[in-house]
């Protein structure tokens, strides 16, 4: 028994001097490393070792660089998974419910009440234009667009779907009290439903075909009124909206009026978003965009000039007075003849004439018109330069 207590307390002693050894030789080791660290820091390395310490430094410059572009590479790569992720949240949904901009109309209330019959407005089935009435008793102006039952593919496609909603909703952006501003959207199997304020009056097409029929008279004062609206519209559209917003189909129809004439422009952005669409008054159409497919602000520019003609004139754009007329063809080439042989008096709407000076003041107007109807783009005013040229008939 004792031998083996012997033979066991060596083992123990033995093991903790050689552990008490390795920990004094670490001690040891790591003091002797940091005299060697400040030596070399405080005093210049001796020539014998400089490349050593030259091989050490390029080592920590390399290990420096090497840390910087992995962390930018890992940046980077945060950067792209975070935008992606945003992306992803941000993307535009299909969406198949109503899409309301307006608190005054519920989206349950109106999706029902779309789904009943409407009313047909105007005595033109091309409109497109219906009147509903709300559950809330709220009246409203419904358009409908049937995109998606044409075969297109182009149409039918989930990107274009897309497309066209994105397009919808910077529309309802646009805020101008000479703009039909859209309230609401909705979604169906075989395009969308627009949703607008409803005009009792209608639109100035209705207006002008009753004037000729002498049921409604319309003051010059009016229908300056009407062009000074247009134009501050279309003023809007070309140098307040970012990007820039061209109507594309500005004619008579698409100018809706409230009680008291106040113009307000329908379906802006409409015929860009869907090529062709309700594009049947051609006589409201600048040249350009039959030569090379060309439109800019000067063609809706060009499509102001008709109108304002016709407010002038009291004449339809394809009445047989301007296309059937010697040295005439359109319009514009017709107020340009009666211009240079001095007789657009002739030109004027009789039940308009009275006193001399609205007279000299229509006359102008015509000037303003047959610029408009210029040619070439580049020789018709901007709608920036109409709303001073017609704000100022009224002192001329």
């Amino acid at each position: 028994m004792d031998k083996r207590n012997h033979l066991v307390l060596p083992r123990r002693k033995t093991s903790k001097l050689a552990t008490f050894f390795i920990f004094y030789f670490l001690i040891t080791t790591v003091q002797c490393h940091e005299r060697l660290v400040k030596h070399i820091s405080t005093e210049p390395p001796s020539p014998s070792k400089a490349p050593e310490f030259k091989d050490r430094f390029q080592r920590i410059i390399l290990s420096i660089l090497f840390g910087v572009i992995t962390g930018l590479i890992c940046a980077l790569l945060f950067a792209c998974v975070i935008r992606c992720f945003i992306r992803y949240i941000n993307r535009t949904p299909i969406l198949k419910g109503p899409v309301v901009f307006s608190p005054k109309i519920p989206p349950k209330t109106l999706e029902s009440a779309l789904s009943n019959e409407t009313l047909l407005l105007g005595p033109n089935p091309n409109s497109k234009y219906y009147r509903t009435v709300l559950d809330n008793g709220l009246t409203i102006a419904v358009k409908r667009l049937e995109l998606f039952g044409n075969g297109s593919p182009q149409i039918q496609s989930k990107s274009a779907k897309k497309k066209i909603q994105q397009e919808l909703e910077m529309l309802a952006n646009l805020r101008h009290r000479n703009l039909m501003s859209l309230r609401a959207y909705i979604r169906q199997s075989l395009g969308f439903s627009l949703v607008y304020d409803y005009m009792p009056t209608g639109n100035l097409d209705d207006a002008m075909t009753r004037v000729r029929e002498n049921q409604l008279q319309l003051s010059w004062d009016i229908r300056l009124r009407i062009a000074i609206g247009i134009v501050k519209g279309l003023h809007y559209l070309h140098f307040s909206c970012t990007p820039q917003v061209l109507h594309h189909n500005l004619k008579l129809t698409n100018v809706m009026l409230e009680a008291e004439f106040q113009p307000r422009l329908a379906d802006c952005g409409l015929a860009k978003l869907i090529p062709n669409f309700d594009r049947g008054a051609s006589g409201y159409t600048a040249p350009e965009c039959f030569q090379n497919c060309r439109y800019t602000d000067k063609s809706d520019v060009f499509s102001f000039g008709v109108i304002l003609g016709v407010l002038l004139t009291g004449r339809d754009p394809m009445d047989p007075f301007f296309t059937e007329a010697t040295g005439g063809g359109s319009l514009g080439r017709r107020l340009r003849h009666l211009q240079q042989a001095g007789e657009a008096r002739e030109a004027l709407d009789k039940s308009i004439l009275g006193e001399e000076v609205e007279e000299d003041e229509m006359l102008m107007a015509i000037r303003i018109a047959v610029v408009c109807l210029s040619d070439l783009p580049a020789d018709r005013p901007s709608s920036d330069e109409l709303v001073s040229m017609l704000t100022q008939l009224n002192s001329f």
